[in-house]
């Protein structure tokens, strides 16, 4: 054991606990998956895909939804022989299989109570096919990850759902999931062109195939003769075939599509249809094809507020009429909610209750286009009477897309914003429903009323051009009147919707448990037989997802409800809706934000000590703790900002002894000999081999703690030169401040010419902008090191320090003071202030803090001329970029330098984080695997950033050569001659 391994028991939970929940998962599971399951699946498959212990059991327990069931084991399959494989298994075994990829599901459609197979982490890619008419997308690809290729094509996917930034295509047509703008016209299944799938008896079909029907009429005739019967069934009926119709006329995804008998012809037409919407009952869905539609560029958009729900619902109809392409409606509630939410205005909060909104948007293909609609749009707004109840409403069209982009990140949020917003430890269920637009005021109103009725607060957004509406419900599940008082309005509300109202019980979310016991009431004992049997037809053995679409109990929508204990006050509001998952550096190496939080929900649950505590506690400090990049990018994603890497390095303190702290406080104290220290062991080591280095470091990892030393990487760079530039305080525009990772560490091995502060001296001064190094940096820091690894006392020690000596050199604040990396950019504009002292808090509030990057491009690049430029670039944004909104500024000032410049689509957080990446170089090499591919499959002239450790991370995931594009910008800027 290493000397100085952390106590465990410093990761327990400390919040008082209730006793053990009802859901707790039970003392007979703590050994994680049974034999011979673990083993069977292990030999058939191999180790590194079968997980089996109780931690990644409890962290693949969770999705987006109000359920929660624990799988026997989880499968990572990495290709399709894998699912045939687990398939084939679970028929010779009896067991059942349900497939999951980003768990964004709303009604626990990627849950399952046995084999739970993961098909996110080897299932992306896009292949872009006819110039972006058409793109073949794995099911793994996230839409925001489509959409992002495809828009350098002037393209974009039909299906617009709000979780774009985590849920992937597989997930979107197995729900059929639409969107904002999609209605029935874009979805997954008017727009996709044809699907590769594997059966659940292991039979692949491509629909593109010329001969498809053949094979499967080879492989499977009983499945192609029980189809053909069916569709015979339909068309012989004309009263169902236009119910059918009828159904689909409005937004549905309750139950199988029966139109695909009707829009099909053959067996393989009739399954592409029916797969979209299946939830995972019917096949894997292992790739898909879909017809693209043009990206409209030329965007106006408006929020416009009403007096009531009933007058903004009036007014849906005109705008629909006049060719908007969205028409979102959010009502006071969730309105107010929404302030949660960066960027959205505070005093929304003292917006009335009755007020709505309704957010429009119209999409044109050029501006003429764009400037006919808003005359439309202009003559509707006159009859129309609008209320501006606070003094940020503007009730007007805007074509800013920064103000664009803020109404839709508050429409976007509905979930997650007014979910984050309910009571601790309630529970939070998410319905959506649709009725013929022309009902949808009523519509509105009789939910409202409902949810009071019931004692649920009252809110409804959704994609009003559709008559399609969303609401949620919180309540306890640990507490039985509670789950009564959910079931009754369940009860209601479905008669309601279908009786009033002719509606769908679910538009967009697809059936999942808590619609499947009310199918037969929206479709009838005829309908609903026919789905039965189209699942016996296709899945005759009743292996793949159980219970999510088809289920007799008439309670099952009340069975595996997830109760919520509170945890961590930082993480407490989290919904568990997975969209921090994507973002998320160790998402493919251990666990994700969202699943750090469900481990932590789950220690709760148990009684203290019990046989799943010490199992959970075991695995979380490397899972959990020790692999978190700490880079805050979850808190970006996550709709109300929860910062999981925040609570990770509060996590981090507790498992610090006292004398580590102390250690740690003195080496900030004393950092000027720390520095230097460090420069001279750099310099030292560059003169012994990499070999010898990485041997003796690993050595010392194991003696010592792995978490607290770092193992050599041949790619760590050279001692930075002894001195830094002279420059002259008189006449200086700025304060520069070079990062002490800078004044430690030099560029790269072979890169002739200026050292990075040389450059940034020099391009400067080349701009009329002159810079003034202060003499007495040495020795300050932007206590990024201490704050990452939870060193509080040192980060206080480091922050005051900086502060301090900032003030004294830009005299007040009267200079900027300009960082020339973007991690210590953001650790003294942000990341210092919570652990100054009063006194210095006001001093830091006078600083003027500007990345160099911002420097160079907002500062420099209009008074400089470039003379030479290289062929191409690849940059890397680092997330430190991300939080500072400043990732744009690092191509601008690459494309000052270079004639093409690449932004890898995969582009992420490369987790180096410091020295993370070298305590553990398992987690930037996973981090950075699809960004890496894409960089080294072909070549750059140079590889550009602006962090310098983010660089060396980035040298160990490719190979290249990545430096400051600071240090490109001082040579592209160099007189001739």
């Amino acid at each position: 054991m290493p000397l100085l391994e952390p106590n465990p028991d410093a990761l327990r939970p400390r919040l008082a606990r209730g006793g053990p929940s009802p859901d707790r998962v039970q003392d007979g599971q703590a050994g994680g998956t049974p034999e011979p399951l673990r083993a069977e699946l292990t030999a058939l498959l191999g180790a590194d895909k079968v997980l089996w212990n109780i931690s990644d059991l409890v962290r693949y327990a969770s999705d987006a939804s109000p359920y929660r069931f624990v799988p026997q084991v989880v499968v990572v399959a990495e290709d399709i022989d894998d699912v045939s494989a687990v398939l084939s298994y679970a028929h010779g075994k009896g067991r059942q299989v349900v497939f999951r990829a980003a768990g964004t599901s709303l009604n626990g459609q990627a849950q399952g109570e046995d084999i739970l197979v993961d098909v996110r982490k080897h299932w992306a890619g896009i292949e872009v096919l006819d110039d972006g008419a058409r793109a073949r997308i794995r099911p793994g690809t996230t839409v925001m990850r489509a959409n992002v290729t495809l828009a350098r094509h002037g393209r974009v996917l039909g299906p617009d759902p709000a979780s774009a930034i985590a849920c992937t295509l597989g997930g979107v047509v197995a729900n059929n999931a639409s969107g904002m703008t999609a209605g029935t016209t874009r979805n997954s299944y008017r727009t996709l062109a044809s699907l590769t799938f594997v059966l659940p008896s292991g039979t692949v079909v491509d629909t593109a195939e010329a001969d498809a029907d053949d094979r499967l009429a080879h492989a499977e005739p009983a499945l192609c003769e029980g189809l053909l019967e069916i569709k015979r069934e339909i068309e012989a009926d004309p009263e169902l075939v236009r119910r059918i119709r009828a159904k689909y006329e409005i937004k549905n995804t309750n139950g199988y599509r029966l139109d695909a008998f009707l829009d099909g012809a053959t067996p393989v037409e009739i399954l592409r249809g029916l797969m979209v919407g299946s939830e995972g009952t019917f096949g894997f869905i292992a790739e898909t094809v879909f017809d693209t539609l043009p990206l409209d560029r030329q965007v106006s958009s408006a929020l416009l507020f009403f007096p009531s729900l009933r007058d903004a619902a009036a007014a849906v109809p005109l705008f629909n009429e006049a060719g908007a392409l969205a028409v979102e409606l959010m009502d006071g509630n969730t309105l107010r909610a929404s302030v949660s939410v960066q960027g959205v205005p505070q005093d929304w909060a003292e917006l009335p209750k009755e007020t709505t909104a309704l957010l429009v948007e119209f999409r044109a293909p050029d501006e003429d286009r764009l400037a006919e609609f808003e005359k439309a749009a202009a003559l509707v707004l006159e009859r129309l009477e609008l209320v501006k109840p606070v003094a940020s409403v503007t009730n007007a069209f805007t074509r800013d897309a920064g103000t664009i982009a803020g109404y839709w990140k508050a429409r976007k949020a509905f979930v997650t914003a007014v979910g984050g917003s309910r009571p601790s430890g309630t529970t939070l269920i998410t319905e959506d429903f649709a009725v013929p637009p022309s009902q949808l005021a009523d519509a509105c109103s009789a939910l409202l009323d409902l949810q009071t009725r019931h004692g649920f607060d009252a809110a409804v957004a959704g994609h009003a051009a559709h008559g399609n509406l969303h609401f949620l419900l919180a309540f306890d599940a640990a507490k039985p009147a509670d789950v009564e008082r959910y079931a009754a309005f369940m009860d209601d509300f479905c008669r309601l919707t279908v009786e009033r109202f002719d509606g769908s019980l679910k538009a967009e979310h697809a059936t999942g448990r808590n619609i499947a016991p009310f199918l037969e009431l929206e479709w009838g004992e005829r309908a609903t037989a026919l789905m039965w049997r189209t699942k016996q037809v296709i899945d005759p053995d009743g292996v793949l997802a159980p219970r999510i679409v088809l289920d007799r109990d008439p309670k099952a929508h009340l069975r595996g409800l997830k109760t919520i204990p509170k945890v961590e006050e930082i993480a407490d509001p989290c919904i568990e809706c997975g969209f921090c998952e994507p973002t998320c550096p160790s998402h493919d190496l251990t666990t994700t934000p969202r699943q750090r939080i469900v481990l932590r929900r789950e220690m709760m649950r148990q009684s203290p000590g019990s046989p799943v505590e010490e199992g959970l506690v075991e695995a979380y400090g490397y899972d959990a703790v020790d692999t978190c990049a700490g880079d805050s990018t979850c808190k970006l994603a996550c709709p109300v900002g929860i910062d999981t890497g925040m609570m990770m390095k509060a996590f981090r303190h507790e498992r610090h002894s006292p004398r580590e702290e102390r250690v740690a406080a003195l080496a900030a104290k004393n950092f000027k000999v720390v520095e230097t220290s460090a420069r001279l062991a750099v310099a030292a080591a560059d003169k012994i081999s990499d070999r010898l280095l990485t041997a003796v470091t690993r050595a010392a990892r194991k003696a010592v703690r792995p978490d607290l030393v770092p193992e050599w990487l041949p790619e760590v760079p050279g001692a930075a030169a002894r001195r830094l530039p002279s420059t002259s305080r008189s006449g200086a525009s700025a304060v520069y401040y070079p990062a002490c990772v800078n004044r430690i560490f030099g560029g790269p091995e072979g890169r002739r010419g200026p050292s990075l502060a040389q450059s940034v001296v020099a391009v400067s001064a080349r701009a009329g902008k002159p810079v003034w190094i202060p003499p007495d940096v040495a020795g300050t820091c932007c206590a990024t090191i201490w704050h990452s690894k939870g060193y509080d006392d040192g980060n206080a020690v480091m922050a005051n320090r900086i502060v301090e000596a900032a003030w004294g050199w830009t005299a007040g604040g009267k200079l900027p003071l300009v960082v020339d990396a973007s991690s210590c950019t953001l650790g003294i504009a942000h990341e210092v202030v919570p652990y100054l002292t009063d006194t210095n808090r006001e001093l830091h509030a006078e600083l003027s803090i500007v990345d160099s990057l911002v420097w160079a491009a907002d500062e420099l690049l209009p008074h400089l001329t470039v003379h030479r430029k290289i062929g191409s670039a690849v940059v890397h944004p680092t997330c430190s970029m991300r939080h500072l909104g400043d990732d744009g500024m690092l191509r601008t000032v690459a494309e000052a330098c270079a004639e093409e410049v690449v932004v890898p689509d995969d582009a992420g957080c490369c987790a180096f984080a410091g020295d993370r990446g070298m305590l553990h170089k398992e987690l930037t090499e996973s981090a950075t695997a699809r960004e890496a591919a894409m960089v080294t499959s072909r070549a750059f002239d140079a590889h550009l950033s602006a962090n310098r450790m983010c660089e060396v991370g980035m040298d160990h995931a490719t190979g290249r050569s990545y430096y400051s594009v600071l240090m490109e910008l001082e040579r592209a800027t160099r007189p001739t001659g």
